[in-house]
């Protein structure tokens, strides 16, 4: 079985990447989050006040991107590069942003997590507390999760419940077993 394989979890906001990595941690893929990579790199302060001005405005949004963007390449790279820890079978980046930033061809496997937009929009709403409008300028800064899962190699719905988010975790799992003895 190869265990070097590049692989790397995407999708849209408010999509379940972070409830999918805890399934695939559960079974056997270890996970790190470029958010929390972010999150460790920029206070909880801070991180609200510049949401509030890179978001309404592209030009400090793409220069904010470019100042943190390498520090979190390097760190998921240092973390791809260890092998897993004990009981993980392999190691996967989650990178909400990995289209956009253009670094998918750096990696073998790429699976999206997609959801509807307005099941998004109303997952903004009531677990981050987002207005509508914040909701939108969200989704407006990332790529469409249709587009991100047609350059994937796996795609994965998430519109039903948690159970079904896990059966899907499970049929993911499998399928990256199988491709992964045939590498």
């Amino acid at each position: 079985m190869k265990r070097h394989l590049r692989c790397c979890l995407t999708g849209g906001i408010a999509c379940g990447k972070s409830l999918l990595s805890s399934f695939l941690n559960a079974r056997g893929i270890e996970t790190l989050d470029a958010d929390d990579i972010v999150h460790e790199l920029i206070p909880l302060a801070e991180r609200r006040r510049l949401a509030k001005e890179v978001f309404s405005d592209p030009e400090k949004r793409r220069a904010l991107e470019a100042r943190i963007h390498p520090l979190v390449k390097n760190r998921l790279n240092e973390f791809l590069s260890e092998p897993p820890q004990d009981g993980f079978f392999m190691r996967m980046a989650v990178i909400p942003l990995l289209f956009e930033c253009k670094w998918d061809a750096e990696y073998d496997i790429i699976v999206s997590v997609i959801s509807p937009r307005e099941e998004q929009i109303q997952r903004m709403i009531t677990r981050r507390g987002y207005t509508r409008a914040e909701a939108e300028s969200r989704l407006a800064a990332q790529m469409d999760v249709q587009e991100k899962a047609r350059r994937s190699h796996y795609t994965i719905l998430n519109e039903g419940t948690v159970q079904s988010l896990e059966v899907a975790a499970d049929r993911f799992v499998a399928w990256l077993k199988e491709r992964m003895t045939n590498e």
